[in-house]
């Protein structure tokens, strides 16, 4: 476990936030805010607690991949594609929020495939740090590779970015798409089709 998040200082930070926007922390409304936020944060950047090869052993739940009972022969050419996975994360540049987030991974098994529940998991604890969309999808690739033992892994996400839709220019209908492509999926522009004509 990397450095564990200080809920304390956290409550200090908060305080000194609402200081600073020139509200009154010790108010009503406001009195319980600082432990509440702190709580909340603890949660939502979960991920920073822990590196992509420990987030790979908590998520390594992996099956044989076998064509047949019996057979010792693996799909080999067969690819996983999991779509629409909902996340979010927070800009490292603003601490703004991304959301409406969606990432589509795709991989080519070798003698084992993951429990699509873990792609999700997987996806949820890498964006619960401070990011950049592009991060995102390299690390979620660096942790499926670590359990999957394949470098074959694609994936695509598109979200909105509230430090540009709610401030500066404030473009609303606006979307980041980024594609991570490693092993086949980047020497192999016929399979990148197929899995975008599949999302």
């Amino acid at each position: 476990m990397k450095n564990k998040i200080d809920t304390k200082k956290l409550e200090q930070a908060m305080t000194l936030l609402i200081e600073a926007i020139g509200d009154d922390p010790t108010r009503p409304g406001l009195a319980e805010t600082p432990a509440r936020a702190a709580k909340m944060f603890e949660e939502m950047f979960e991920g920073q607690q822990y590196t992509n090869s420990q987030i790979a052993e908590m998520f390594n739940k992996c099956f044989d991949n076998i064509v047949a009972e019996g057979n010792d022969v693996p799909h080999s050419n067969d690819w996983v594609l999991v779509k629409n996975i909902n996340l979010f994360s927070f800009c490292e540049h603003h601490f703004a929020l991304m959301y409406n987030m969606q990432a589509h991974i795709a991989y080519k098994p070798t003698t084992k495939v993951i429990g699509i529940s873990k792609i999700a998991r997987i996806a949820n604890m890498v964006g619960k740090r401070l990011q950049l969309q592009e991060r995102i999808g390299s690390d979620i690739s660096d942790v499926l590779q670590k359990i999957l033992d394949t470098p074959d892994i694609m994936v695509i996400i598109e979200g909105e970015h509230s430090c540009m839709t709610a401030r500066g220019i404030r473009a609303q209908e606006s979307k980041t798409r980024t594609c991570h492509t490693s092993g086949i999926f980047k020497t192999d522009s016929n399979l990148r089709q197929e899995v975008f004509g599949s999302i």
